[in-house]
């Protein structure tokens, strides 16, 4: 698997970029350029973006670190207009919130050869609350026009030292000049990081700080003309990827010379967790469940039986308020007590439970998909807690807040690389949360071609491992109607009857659905002969992979396997005059393969199709042959089978 460039930086040039654009300086020259110069397709582009970081010190002599920003943007296509409106999130949720305020914001358009600037209105400016932790401050600028020049500032200010806003110096758009600064005190050390493939310049300089007395050393990263992120199909998350700088504090001087660690290494980043008491404390509760507990697993013979038991008690009796988070807000007795709690709270629960019972269970964290990976010692990169038991020689991973998981299927969300596990000692190790376990999806239709060239049939589908739970996670809730509804669009309007599913509730096997369909748009009838794909309203008819090249790797959350097996009856009357080859494909690798293999007998074609894709991420330097792949297998399902009257 390829990953993205990282580099920790220890090295610094000497060769700072100066920052030449300024607020408020906008030329009519600027104004009347049409299309960016590297990149004519862009809709928009930062012209330049520059921030800078550092300390100041409330009247308790409390430090505060102050982001200021400041952005101006070209607008090239309506498409763009988006990039008008700015948001910035900010934390309320703890004991002192985080502030933000914009200012010098305008548009800037060209009107019978004459500069024309448009303010911020009273209304284009609002806050919007995310959750009870976090909130939005927005802004929408007036007059937008194919041409404008955007620009704003704001600044956050923050009472939480432990990291810095995270800086990224790529977007969707071309980013000209772009520039970040930070002033560091003497006696604060932070982690620093970069993702991505772009690296940026680095200057580093050290001066005495005339205001408060210390020394400070100071640091820009740069870059210039970095081209606009494309989207690329099945990606984690392009977060991942960007390039972008983070800071965590590592360690701080204090004044009788003693150094405190936070995030030197993992086990610096373990302890500190496990010395919250929002995390550590809450695994050693336990009075609270007992008698519960010790009922339930009276009867339990092996360790086996006790985790199953368990498992299923906390997510049957538990409800998740989809919060994320590995350390617990109201802690686990009262959300034991109201039956509502978030990741930690349950996971934990479940965690101290399994321990009681005397397995050999502990929390590991990690990071959601949408959060990113966590590349490096860090506190505030992991954001989701689960709980792993440890039976001989494996790792059983298990998440209770959703009620339809299993052991060892994890929701999508959390399937993200790796998470680290703690134990009671306080050390930690890396786990693999990559499934291993092919999730298999298996069709068997049996159908029937009318003259008219209409296809009615029967289809029993069967789902396993994460197929089966992501069925019951997403399309049980909804309602039947709407489901069939969307099952009719996705498979080219056939008409489905009868449906029905079995094993919704009985998670330990297959999901299966069965239902009868009609399809009038499966079949061509050109000169008195009737065509066909024999793969019906499941052949593929686009590649999702179409570019040239690729940067990132392919996530595909999981290995599967698709099979296929459909026995088509031809009308009275006609008979085969071409049927497609049997193929077998095999990637590089043996990344995946596709056999396909189709016969007849008499009036009946029998076709029996497999894709298996072994690996859940494939990286990029095998994007091609993914590529040529999945071309030469959706060619093959789109092959027609040719009938004519006899």
């Amino acid at each position: 698997m390829k990953t993205p460039y990282i580099i920790l930086l220890l090295i610094f040039s000497i060769n700072g970029f100066s920052q030449k654009n300024k607020l408020g300086k906008v030329s009519i020259d600027e104004l009347k350029v049409k299309s960016h110069s590297i990149d004519t397709s862009a809709v928009a582009a930062f012209l330049f973006k520059n921030g800078k970081t550092y300390f100041e010190y409330d009247r308790e002599g409390k430090p505060l670190i102050v982001t200021e920003v400041e952005a101006k943007i070209k607008i090239y296509k309506k498409e763009g207009y988006d990039w008008a409106n700015h948001e910035v999130s900010y934390y309320v949720g703890g004991n002192n919130s985080e502030a933000v305020k914009f200012s010098d914001a305008l548009v800037y358009n060209l009107e019978n050869g004459i500069i024309v600037k448009s303010k911020l209105k009273s209304d284009g400016e609002f806050t919007v609350d995310v959750n009870e932790s976090w909130k939005k401050k927005k802004i929408a600028l007036p007059n937008v026009k194919e041409g404008s020049i955007v620009e704003f500032s704001y600044v956050i200010r923050s009472p939480y030292i432990v990291a810095f806003p995270t800086w990224e110096f790529q977007y969707k758009i071309p980013v000209d000049q772009i520039s970040y600064t930070i002033n560091m005190p003497e006696y604060y050390d932070y982690n620093s990081m970069t993702r991505g493939f772009l690296v940026p310049k680095i200057s580093k300089v050290v001066a005495a700080n005339l205001r408060y007395g210390f020394g400070e050393s100071k640091t820009t990263y740069s870059m210039e003309n970095v081209p606009g992120l494309k989207d690329e199909r099945f990606v984690n998350n392009i977060k991942n990827y960007t390039s972008s700088i983070e800071h965590e504090l590592s360690s701080v001087k204090q004044s009788d010379g003693f150094q405190k660690n936070y995030a030197q290494s993992w086990n610096d980043v373990v302890k500190n967790i496990y010395d919250n008491d929002d995390f550590g404390k809450e695994l050693k509760a336990k009075s609270y469940f007992e008698e519960d507990i010790n009922k339930l697993i009276a009867g339990a013979k092996t360790d086996s039986e006790k985790m199953n038991l368990i498992f299923t008690y906390v997510k049957n009796s538990m409800n998740w308020n989809e919060r994320f988070s590995y350390a617990c807000k109201n802690g686990v007795r009262k959300a034991y007590k109201e039956k509502v709690g978030d990741v930690a709270e349950i996971n934990l629960m479940l965690t101290a439970m399994l321990r009681h019972a005397g397995l050999n269970a502990n929390p590991i964290i990690l990071s959601t998909r949408q959060n990113g990976i966590a590349y490096f010692p860090s506190r505030t990169a992991f954001n989701y807690v689960i709980c792993g038991v440890e039976i001989k020689d494996d790792i059983i991973l298990l998440d209770a807040t959703s009620k339809n998981a299993v052991p060892n299927i994890l929701p999508t969300r959390a399937l993200n690389w790796f998470g680290r596990i703690i134990r009671q000692n306080e050390t930690s190790a890396e786990v693999s949360l990559l499934p291993k376990a092919s999730s298999k999806q298996s069709v068997s239709i049996i159908a029937e071609i009318k003259p008219d060239g209409k296809i009615t049939g029967v289809s029993r589908e069967q789902f396993t491992e994460h197929n089966a739970f992501i069925f019951r996670e997403i399309y049980l809730k909804k309602a039947k109607e709407s489901y069939i509804e969307s099952m009719e669009k996705r498979y080219n309007g056939i008409e489905i009857n009868d449906y029905a599913t079995s094993n919704d509730k009985d998670l330990l096997s297959p999901m299966i659905e069965n239902y009868t369909f009609i399809h009038e748009n499966a079949t061509e009838q050109i000169g008195g002969k009737i065509y066909f794909s024999p793969m019906l309203f499941h052949a593929s008819t686009e590649n999702p992979f179409t570019q040239e090249e690729r940067k990132y790797p392919v996530d595909f959350s999981f290995p599967y396997q698709d099979n296929y097996m459909f026995n088509i009856t031809i009308p009275e009357g006609y008979e085969i005059e071409a049927i497609p080859q049997p193929i077998t494909l095999v990637m590089e690798d043996n990344l995946g393969t596709f056999k396909y293999n189709i016969s007849n007998v008499g009036n009946k074609i029998q076709l029996k199709a497999v894709l298996d894709i072994t690996e859940p991420n494939i990286s990029a330097e095998k994007y091609a042959t993914l590529k040529d792949f999945y071309k030469a297998m959706i060619e093959k399902q789109n092959e027609k089978v040719v009938l004519r009257k006899v």
